[in-house]
Parts: structure tokens; C-alpha cells; sequence
């Protein structure tokens, strides 16, 4: 399952992680852990990974993958907001977060993430616990389905969306990923940029269902005052929203200790999007604590 996972950004991202021999090091998102092993294999003798997920399907992959590193590596089953207490009093050299959905979500039409094959209305990273994608759209009241297609998808056609929803699930309940992009692809209009007309409203569902900008920005504070002198937090954000976010929160700590690496966002070069049209939308930025 984890062979075919390519991570996004991985030269960029390593650069400025700044690895270094024997560190500690932690991977937020580790995923299918293709990150976490490139790290693992450039920080030995003695050089460790905290591997952290919310999605437990995820860990299965990176356990495969990260198994010949054996006792330098250790998976945890949590979101990554949750690693300052995860840390203990150690502190990391480095910390990668990969915000993006993962390559096994989205290829895994039973996982709800895609309108491209037919799937559960599900969109939870983590399927354990949590409200689907299908009772935020079946339950919602209109004003709030609107709302957060327009906060969260930036839709402009939202309210004519959130319209047709309510309309359709009078008729009939939501169950899969193909009955809602019909509807909203005929209550869209014409996409912009040539997106397909539902990809904005599927991003929206999935930001709702799994609060992923709730805390971003004191969870990112928080991180980066557990890092180590001179270490590095490095973040890949894949939508605007997410990505204003870091660089608001990196732009206040720029001002607290800390140095912005990098100015601008990097991006991903021609090569990488033709081998991974995944990594098109990604924006890589990277904070060092300048004192410990």
C-alpha cells in the first residue's frame, strides 16, 4: 500500500528541515511515511522519528514502509495538534507537517475523499470517531451549507449550491460522493480555471468534517516553541486558506524569536507536477527558532 506513495516537495522539504546527524525529528502528518523514511535515511548514526497521523489506515502503511528502521522510529496514532503533549520535554531538531489529503485517501474511493469514483459520503480522516461528510450535508440548514461552501471552499456559488442540496435531499438522502457531485455540478455553473464545478464544494465538506483549520495557527505557535535551538518547522499547505494561515502565524513569530526562512512560498517545479499532478497546488514554508 505505501510503495507507490510519492511525497510532495521532498528535496525542498529536506533542505530545510537542515537534518542533522544522530537529531530528533518528528513528522506530523507522516501519512505513508515517504517523508519520514527519507528523513530516517539521512540523519543516521543515532538519528530518530516520532511519526504522528490521525488516520490509522495511514499508520498501517508507514509501519510497512519504516519497518527496516526499526526502534529509530515510533508511531503514534493522534492528531498533530496534540504533540506538544506528545513531546514530552524533548525537544526536536525538526518538525514536518504535510497538510494535504494523502494519496491512500484519495485513491480510496471508499474513503469518500474523491467524486471521482463512486464511494460513502464519509471525508473523516480518521473513520473511528466523527459526524461523515453525508450528515453535514443531509442535516445542515441551508445558511450554514451555504456558508461553509463560500468560507471554506471560496465558492461563489454557494448559495445556489446550498440551494439545490436541500432541495435534492427532500427528495432523497445523500449516501455517495457521485449523488452529490451531480448535484452540485449542475447547480455550480462553469468552474473556474477549468476545475471540475464540485471540487470546491468536496474541499469544503472535507474541511468541515475534519476541522482542519480549527487551531492551525496555535498549534503551529505551539510547535515552534518546542523546537530546539536552531530548529526548523516546515510546512506544505495545499489550499489558500491554509496556507494564509501559516504565513500569517510564521509572519507573528518572525517577530518573537524566530526566523522566516523562507520569504515566499516554494513550489513545486514542472517535473514534479507532471509525475504528481497532487503536488500542483503545494506551498512549502519553513520557521527557525533562533534561540532554545
Amino acid at each position: 500500500m505505501a510503495i507507490g506513495h510519492e511525497p510532495v516537495l521532498l528535496e525542498e522539504a529536506l533542505e530545510l528541515l537542515a537534518l542533522k546527524p544522530g537529531g530528533f525529528y518528528v513528522d506530523g502528518t507522516v501519512g505513508l511515511g515517504g517523508h519520514a523514511a527519507e528523513i530516517l535515511r539521512r540523519i543516521p548514526p543515532g538519528g530518530r522519528l516520532l511519526g504522528v497521523d490521525r488516520d490509522p489506515e495511514a499508520l498501517v502503511g508507514a509501519q510497512e514502509r519504516l519497518a527496516p528502521f526499526g526502534e529509530r522510529v515510533r508511531l503514534v496514532h493522534a492528531d498533530y495538534r496534540e504533540l506538544p503533549a506528545l513531546l514530552g520535554v524533548e525537544a526536536p531538531a525538526g518538525i514536518l507537517l504535510d497538510l494535504g489529503v494523502s494519496s491512500l485517501q484519495l485513491e480510496s474511493p471508499e474513503r469518500g475523499f474523491s467524486f471521482r469514483a463512486e464511494g460513502p459520503l464519509d471525508m473523516r480522516m480518521d473513520r473511528s470517531h466523527g459526524p461523515t461528510a453525508a450528515e453535514a450535508v443531509n442535516r445542515l440548514p441551508e445558511a450554514e451549507l451555504a456558508d461553509l461552501i463560500y468560507r471554506y471552499g471560496e465558492e461563489r456559488a454557494s448559495r445556489r449550491i446550498a440551494r439545490a442540496l436541500v432541495q435534492a435531499r427532500r427528495r432523497a438522502r445523500f449516501r455517495t460522493t457521485t449523488e452529490l457531485a451531480s448535484v452540485v455540478r449542475r447547480s455550480a455553473g462553469r468552474s473556474r480555471r477549468g476545475l471540475d464545478p464540485a471540487t470546491r464544494t468536496f474541499q469544503a465538506l472535507r474541511i468541515h468534517v475534519n476541522c482542519e483549520l480549527e487551531g492551525l495557527g496555535a498549534s503551529l505557535g505551539a510547535l515552534a516553541r518546542r523546537l530546539a535551538s536552531r530548529g526548523r518547522l516546515v510546512v506544505i499547505a495545499f489550499h489558500s486558506l491554509e496556507d494564509r494561515e501559516v504565513k500569517e502565524t510564521f509572519r507573528t513569530l518572525g517577530r518573537e524569536g524566530f526566523r522566516v526562512v523562507t520569504r515566499k512560498p516554494v513550489r513545486p517545479g514542472p517535473a514534479e507536477v507532471s509525475r504528481n499532478p497532487r503536488a500542483r497546488s503545494a506551498r512549502l514554508r519553513a520557521l527557525e527558532r533562533l534561540s532554545g
